[in-house]
């Protein structure tokens, strides 16, 4: 089972994906611009999560 971590920056970079394209289409830069940083937050956290996953296969 992936790490909480993966599957919480998944959802963040997915909600960012959907607030950036409303953005684009309403015409709302800010709207646009936050949907951005949530999937750049996202992918970090989405990263994290992987790493955890790796260590803990490594473990044992």
């Amino acid at each position: 089972m992936p790490d909480h971590d993966r599957v919480e920056g998944a959802a963040k970079n997915l909600g960012g994906e959907i607030k950036e394209a409303a953005g684009k289409v309403t015409g709302d830069g800010k709207l646009k611009a936050e949907g951005r940083a949530d999937q750049a937050e996202g992918k970090v956290q989405n990263a994290v999560g992987g790493l955890k996953d790796t260590l803990r296969d490594h473990r044992g």
